[in-house]
């Protein structure tokens, strides 16, 4: 980001291709005229208000700096757990605007929206949105491989709102109490080999090697048993593939949505050749029941919650008393 006379202008690298621009966004006080002369950019009023968000992390990041009474409009308001969003739809204050893949338009419109907070996706559009004229704020946060790296981002949205000193104050927080932890981890202590997730219709949809959670089982001192896969998303895998590489791993962590904890009986019904890895004999299957715990909502801006978790897994001696806030062990 860069700060000029009568605005700051803020470049996004696109998370696909690194020598691209994905945008650049000219953030100018509401209060102010316009600058002339502006350079090519998505020029956004500041702090921002009328703001209708598509997902739940940035409503609960925006709902950490204080300003939930700017969001007008929610898509796909089912996944949003903050209370204040809750409360908000409930209360008529904060509208319906229907799925992220095909928004309400017309009632964004009608709602009088002035900002519209997104998750982009590769090569992807916004349609009839983009058609409004107003700024699209393409949130790429997500796409960060370094837990860090994504908390930062609460800078910007700080800007967005007029709370950069607040932003700052909780990204040092969080900055301080993740590498606090991670130093309990030392190299020469056992690292248990860990899998992550299960499959999805044919496929395993594997983390690769430099993905934001593959990072974290490092940082908490376990042996990614896929850690050589490219790229910073997830790879499809066959079963067999998985199955042969990892039958042998020591830790298996799955994460899930269902109104109840699921138990080693649910997963062998769901898909009985799981019972093949030794984690499944082993009874080393640790669960997050996002259904049940704000994962989601969290661990973007708090890493650390869950970086304590994965260490309490990994090296429960670490953390003696300590009650985890997402996982737990997967019960018969």
């Amino acid at each position: 980001m860069h700060h000029f006379d009568g605005y700051t202008a803020v470049e996004v690298r696109d998370p696909w291709d690194s020598t691209r621009l994905l945008q650049r966004y000219l953030l100018v006080d509401r209060d102010r005229p316009v600058p002339e002369n502006l350079p090519k950019g998505t020029v956004v009023q500041v702090p921002a208000q009328n703001v209708v968000v598509y997902t739940s992390v940035h409503a609960a990041i925006i709902d950490q700096l204080g300003e939930t009474g700017r969001i007008i409009g929610v898509c796909e308001p089912r996944y949003m757990d903050t209370p204040a969003i809750r409360e908000g739809l409930k209360a008529g204050r904060i509208a319906d605007m229907g799925e992220a893949t095909a928004p309400n338009v017309e009632m964004m419109i009608d709602k009088g929206a002035e900002l519209v907070i997104v998750s982009p996706f590769q090569n992807s559009g916004y349609g009839p949105v983009e058609k409004l004229g107003i700024p699209i704020i393409e949130g790429a946060d997500y796409m960060e491989s370094l837990p860090l790296g994504r908390t930062e981002w609460i800078r910007f949205y700080g800007m967005l709102f007029g709370k950069e000193a607040l932003a700052d104050s909780i990204f040092r927080q969080t900055e301080k109490s993740y590498l606090d932890l991670k130093q309990l981890v030392t190299a020469d202590m056992p690292h248990p080999t860990v899998i992550s997730e299960k499959k999805f219709g044919a496929s395993w949809f594997m983390p690769a090697g430099d993905s934001y959670i593959a990072n974290m089982y490092a940082d908490a001192g376990a042996d990614y048993v896929f850690k050589e896969l490219p790229g910073a998303g997830s790879t499809p895998l066959a079963f067999e593939t998985v199955l042969d590489r990892a039958i042998h791993a020591d830790m298996w962590l799955i994460k899930y949505n269902q109104s109840e904890d699921m138990t080693y009986g649910d997963l062998r019904a769901e898909y009985a050749p799981y019972e093949n890895f030794d984690a499944f004999k082993n009874r080393r299957i640790y669960s997050c029941n996002t259904g049940l715990v704000p994962y989601y909502e969290e661990f973007p801006l708090h890493p650390d919650y869950l970086l304590k978790d994965l260490i309490w897994v990994f090296h429960p001696e670490l953390l003696p008393g300590y009650s985890p806030r997402y996982y737990r062990k997967m019960q018969d």
